[in-house]
């Protein structure tokens, strides 16, 4: 039994943002902090003060988080970012919410004496005295204690305070990880009410001290225990009032907070044997669990549920049957075809997450390079006369306005440009398409053929594809390249009206030119020509796709299967020393790295042979470096053992924030279930004769700060977690509990019967003769909710018990 905690995180927008900048603007980007840990850096949306960012996240955290912080930041090219403000949520805020918080929070002022981390190592004696007892304070050590210098560390010493007397440590230089060891008594005071308090400072010679946190204890409590030891977290002075929080602005957020006990395997094991025993049996069979889902999932959550089954399926390789599945009840329910798979049905999001988790890879190589050079270019691109702005063309001296023909005209010939490479591109991809993706189009066309045939719906089959890779694949990753991956920033205003009259062109072409697409928006006319040729093209690619045999298509899938695709790959900086000996001085070479499933490597360019660097089984620990250590906050380290055992340590320099949040979440998600991880590790270097974070000159010595193993990042190429899928599951079904139980109740005469008697006890024998046969799995599920179950939903003889999938997780008992 695992405990797993995980953030949904949605920044939408700002607004009523202040000016930072002299032109009467801001530059604003969110950083997300974890525990004044950097998670999450947005892209800047330049010159507004209400941005609007749209981007999600998910973080995957270890249940012992406190707070959620989102600080709003202006980006400034010459000088450092300045802080507009922050929100912060803590962990009983967020659970306090169960279906999330979601709205608008008011931006606060960031103040030094609140912006506190870490955790200090204490032991608190009550010591027995001949006349009074005493009361004795070890202050052992500190870590992750926030750097307020320059250097990016601090200078910390601890001020212990009791009954009006005060004493304090010596200061450790350069360190957020010190070490004291020093012991201090107080006389313990038989009536005093007194708090003992333990304040963090950080030492500075010619201006004030900084506030690094402080720590307090209840002595009558002390006095009970006689003795106290462990690491406790710093805590903020909350003696200033608060301030003014409506001049800074609004965030709007949307974070929700799950906490899930996932069980062994084989705890949801009937439950994933009757979910699949009903895709594999098809809409012919007796099953009704998944539409019984469908119908009772709100629209809220539809996207989640089908996410989990998507996954939970491709885990059991029957992401096809289930699909196809959802197909055939769609079809069942349609009966005009130019409706078709337009609703947000439980088809339709299961397969936009079918198509993000399979086909990203494919996306980036077909849309990636048509992107690229949109954001190069940066061209005035636009067709809507009612938007075009005249401007300035010609040479130096020459100048004259263009007309707004030519505005027209010249935008038409950039689009046409954009338009037919990328549908050239797709026409010759139909070897390069994920044959799982080849086989579920493969299977949509041909049940949409037999749903609607003659030559009156011969398009029908064509746009029930593209509905699906154009309108909800290929469009919204034009339009919102971030969100898929595809760039690392916004684009401006310019470049975004660019991509949006691609992507109405693409949906175009999906909606096979129909007259209705045309007739929404005449001024796209000029891109008729092209896009009837789209069309062409488009129908012939998907012909050729569906066309593909089965026995082909397996032989491509394990040609496929013996290449070990890259988990993430791209261009680190790797550290070289200078010379022999300890670390003195060093530089970083620019690498290209691919993280597989077998090893790390690394070449010199991308088309270049790789040299294994480290093998996965060797990675004891990915964290990150001190930027004091290397001038520079986004390098991480890879500790591992060579061939010979012995313990070596690589570090690997990022780009930016993100960047490093995506290397460290993909190496711990390949290395989770190695042997011997680490536990603790140095956040800083061995430089000299001794650790640069901690100070100790013993290079062995055991490491100053606990690794984070536990702290990832959701992405679209994440290993699948079947258990937490079904876990997932599960708790929806424990949420339309009563719809199940009342559509039993609903179908049989005897329900009186069903409410005296317990499920279990006549299920077996009568269950057949009371249901009919479609309705055998949902009254099984029924008796499974109520925590009594058969070993097999169609047996018609008494079955022992086993032990239940469904487990009560508010009372934490297995019912057996």
């Amino acid at each position: 039994m695992a405990k797993r905690s995980s953030l949904s995180i949605r920044i939408v927008e700002g607004k009523n943002l202040p000016a930072k900048d002299i032109t009467g603007s801001s530059d604003p980007y969110c950083i997300v902090k974890v525990d004044n840990e950097p998670i999450i850096r947005t892209a800047t949306v330049w010159k507004t003060l209400c941005p609007f960012w749209g981007e999600e996240y998910q973080v995957h955290l270890p249940p012992t988080f406190h707070a959620v912080a989102f600080y709003v930041m202006d980006e400034d090219a010459l000088s450092r970012d300045d802080v507009i403000g922050k929100v912060c949520l803590t962990r009983d805020t967020l659970a306090s919410h169960p279906k999330g918080f979601s709205g608008w929070a008011h931006l606060t002022e960031v103040d030094p004496d609140e912006e506190v981390q870490g955790e200090i190592h204490l032991r608190l004696e009550v010591v027995p005295g001949p006349r009074a007892h005493r009361l004795r304070c070890s202050v052992l050590e500190a870590r992750d204690l926030a750097p307020k210098d320059r250097n990016g560390a601090s200078d910390p010493f601890v001020r212990v305070r009791y009954n009006g007397r005060t004493q304090e440590t010596s200061i450790v230089k350069k360190s957020c990880y010190p070490r004291w060891n020093e012991t201090f008594e107080f006389e313990l005071e038989e009536r005093a009410a007194e708090a003992l308090c333990v304040e963090a400072w950080d030492w500075d010679l010619v201006s004030r001290n900084d506030f690094l946190g402080k720590v307090v204890f209840n002595v009558q409590r002390l006095r009970v225990a006689q003795q106290e030891e462990g690491w406790f977290r710093l805590q903020p002075d909350q003696s200033k009032s608060l301030r003014d929080k409506g001049n800074l602005g609004s965030l709007q957020l949307e974070v929700r907070l799950r906490d899930e006990t996932v069980l062994p395997s084989g705890c949801y094991q009937p439950l994933v044997q009757l979910l699949c025993h009903e895709v594999k049996l098809g809409a012919q069979g007796p099953g009704q669990l998944i539409p019984l889902i469908e119908e009772t999932t709100s629209t809220e959550c539809r996207q989640d549920v089908a996410t989990s089954l998507l996954k939970l399926f491709l885990g059991q390789g029957l992401a096809k049957d289930f699909l196809d599945l959802l197909f055939q009840l769609e079809l069942r329910r349609t009966s005009e075809a130019n409706t078709l798979f337009r609703s947000n049905s439980l088809a339709s999001k299961s397969m936009e997450s079918f198509l993000k988790v399979a086909g990203m890879r494919y996306l980036h190589g077909i849309v990636g390079p048509i992107i690229d050079k949109v954001f190069e270019e940066k061209k005035y691109v636009e067709l809507d006369p009612s938007k075009v702005e005249v401007k300035d063309v010609g040479c130096s001296g020459l100048h004259r306005p263009q007309t707004e023909a030519e505005v027209l005209e010249q935008s038409a010939q950039t689009l046409r440009a954009h338009l037919g490479a990328l549908l050239s591109s797709l026409s010759r991809s139909v070897r390069a398409c994920p044959a799982v993706v080849r086989a579920t189009f493969r299977q949509l066309f041909r049940r949409v053929r037999e749903r609607f045939p003659g030559t009156q719906h011969e398009n029908v089959p064509f746009i029930a594809v593209t509905s699906f890779l154009c309108l909800r694949f290929f469009s919204p990753a034009i339009m919102s390249p971030k969100l898929f991956y595809l760039r690392e920033r916004h684009a401006d205003a310019r470049t975004s009206r660019t991509l949006l009259l691609l992507a109405k062109a693409v949906q175009n072409v999906g909606n096979m030119d129909t007259p209705a697409s045309r007739a929404k928006e005449a001024w796209m006319e000029p891109l008729q020509p092209t896009v009837r040729q789209g069309v062409a093209q488009l129908k012939d690619f998907i012909a050729k796709l569906v066309d593909i045999e089965e026995k082909e298509e397996l032989d491509l899938q394990r040609t496929l299967s013996l290449q070990a695709p890259p988990v993430k790959e791209g261009p680190l900086f790797i550290h070289r020393t200078k010379g022999k000996g300890p670390l003195t001085s060093s530089s970083f070479k620019k690498l290209h790295f691919s993280l597989t499933t077998e090893a790390l490597s690394f070449a010199k360019t991308p088309s270049s042979k790789k040299s294994a660097f480290i093998r996965l089984a060797n990675i004891r620990a990915a964290e990150k470096v001190e930027e004091k250590s290397f001038g520079s906050s986004h390098v991480m380290q890879v500790i591992y053992t060579d061939d010979a055992g012995r313990p070596q340590t690589a570090y690997l320099q990022c780009k930016c924030v993100n960047e490093l949040n995506q290397w460290l979440s993909a190496l711990r998600k390949v290395s989770i279930n190695n042997s011997g991880l680490l536990g603790s590790y140095h956040p800083g270097i061995f430089r000299g004769d001794k650790w640069s974070c901690c100070h100790q000159k013993d290079r062995t010595d055991r490491g100053c700060d606990k690794t984070r193993s536990r702290v990832t990042l959701q992405e679209w190429n994440d290993p699948l977690d079947h258990d937490l899928e079904a876990q997932l599951i599960y708790r929806h079904l424990l949420g339309v509990e009563p719809a199940l139980r009342q559509l039993i109740e609903n179908c049989v005469s005897w329900r009186k019967l069903f409410l005296r008697v317990p499920l279990y006890v006549f299920y077996p024998r009568l269950c057949p003769v009371l249901l009919p046969p479609v309705l055998w799995p949902v009254a099984w599920l029924g008796c499974r909710l109520s925590h009594s179950i058969p070993a097999h939903p169609f047996s018609t003889q008494p079955q022992p018990h086993i032990v239940c999938a469904t487990l009560s997780l508010n009372t934490g008992t297995t019912h057996k």
